[in-house]
């Protein structure tokens, strides 16, 4: 196994840890929470990074990186869920969208790597779940909810515009409606 998958490897196992520590209200454990999470974060990047410097690209990191980073963005949604902090039909959305994207993705030959609809998506889930792991007061609630709909929403529009081919006649020449 490479680096940089020994990296993924190692943000999958923050993730119990990490809702451990969601379950205990005190101020200390969410900050601590909020440490795993954003360490997790960061090596995504990371294990990016190292993978394309030391030429380390493997076919069980292109699966296992996006499979990992799914789970650390619906694991603490999904308790927060239950915790009351943001309604179950918004992570439905994300986790229909993470499905559906998962499911295309089997029939296809290669991977391609995320576009900048798919890069914005990822950063405003970060920025979401970390504000709302944050134990930052009342004040920051309506703050906290507008990032989880703003992720929301940057979550389908990448998911569309990574389901519908952008220029269909390339894609499938039949859909080409030019006569030459």
């Amino acid at each position: 196994m490479t680096i940089p998958n020994w990296i993924t490897f190692s943000r999958l196992l923050g993730i119990p840890f990490l809702l451990y520590g969601l379950y205990n209200p005190t101020p200390e454990a969410q900050w601590i929470c909020l440490a795993i999470f954003l360490v997790a974060a960061l090596t995504d990047w990371l294990d990016g990074y190292l993978a394309r410097k030391l030429n380390q690209i493997s076919e069980l990191g292109k699966f296992l990186d996006p499979l990992v980073d799914k789970l650390l963005v619906l694991a603490p949604l999904l308790v927060f869920i239950e915790l009351g902090k943001v309604p179950a039909w918004g992570v439905f959305l994300i986790l229909a969208r993470e499905l559906a994207i998962a499911g295309w993705r089997v029939n296809q030959t290669t991977i391609t790597g995320a576009n900048i609809w798919g890069k914005l998506k990822t950063v405003s889930q970060i920025v979401a779940i970390a504000l709302l792991i944050a134990p930052l007061g009342e004040v920051w609630r309506t703050p906290s909810l507008l990032a989880f709909w703003i992720s929301v929403a940057l979550t389908l529009i990448s998911g569309g515009i990574y389901l519908v081919p952008q220029n269909p006649s390339k894609e499938n020449p039949r859909l080409d409606t030019k006569r030459t």
